[in-house]
């Protein structure tokens, strides 16, 4: 495995059983993802762009080919090593923000390291909770917060455990364009000053516009490996109807 990449897919097929048929979510993938980058993954309803995120993260199990996370390859892991990897390598940011409400802020943040029953880096977790702003919230609860700042609580704790990815699906979508707009610039600076690696699902050009590298999926399949082009640009190869 390159020790650049943070994460790489090989083949990869998900089946799903729909009425008495198989229906292929995904029909071979390949796709790697380079450390420090930032990846917008789109296409219609229905194209595998939600079951590629969840296969590459190792919340899903393919029906057939590899993810390597780093240079660990899922497959050959237990299901009890693979909740490990989960905790300890990989941050996970949904549209709902997940968070426990009868946790303070600073208790849902160090939440996966009490899991692992390890000790976060403490300097590293102090720069986090400042970029993210929420210094002055720690010892709120969720339901004192705005939905920009819970969401900000969820980057936070994906952060929190330095993790090799950070998988975002829809993290936008439950908040208001300027709120959303917030959320994506603290991404992008996670991606740019520390050094994070993002994997992002979104139907939303305006969202893919703050990525690095945007990738068009299709019944299944990768039709477009693009570099950014701007909102405006991803919106007409969206509206175009790409054969792969």
């Amino acid at each position: 495995m390159n020790d650049l990449l943070a994460v790489r897919v090989e083949g990869l097929t998900r089946t799903y059983a729909t009425d008495g048929q198989q229906v292929a979510a995904l029909a071979g993938v390949d796709a790697a993802f380079a450390r420090g980058t930032f990846t917008a993954v789109m296409g219609p309803s229905g194209s595998g762009k939600s079951t590629l995120l969840q296969t590459a993260a190792g919340l899903d199990r393919p029906s057939a080919g590899r993810v390597w996370i780093g240079d660990t390859e899922l497959s050959k892991l237990s299901e009890t090593r693979l909740t490990e990897l989960r905790r300890n390598r990989v941050g996970f940011v949904f549209q709902a923000f997940n968070l426990i409400g009868a946790l303070t802020v600073e208790e849902n943040i160090l939440l996966p390291s009490k899991l692992s029953g390890e000790q976060p880096d403490r300097q590293w977790l102090a720069s986090v909770i400042e970029r993210v702003g929420l210094t002055q919230r720690l010892q709120h609860r969720p339901a004192q917060l705005s939905g920009g700042q819970q969401q900000r609580v969820a980057i936070a704790r994906a952060l929190a455990v330095r993790p090799d990815v950070v998988f975002a699906d829809e993290p936008t979508g439950a908040l208001d364009t300027n709120t959303a707009g917030e959320v994506l610039a603290l991404l992008r600076s996670m991606v740019d000053e520390f050094g994070q690696t993002v994997v992002m699902v979104t139907h939303d050009p305006v969202a893919a516009s703050y990525a690095d590298r945007v990738l068009v999926l299709a019944d299944g399949r990768i039709v477009r490996d693009l570099p950014q082009l701007g909102a405006e640009k991803i919106a007409e190869v969206l509206a175009t109807r790409w054969k792969g």
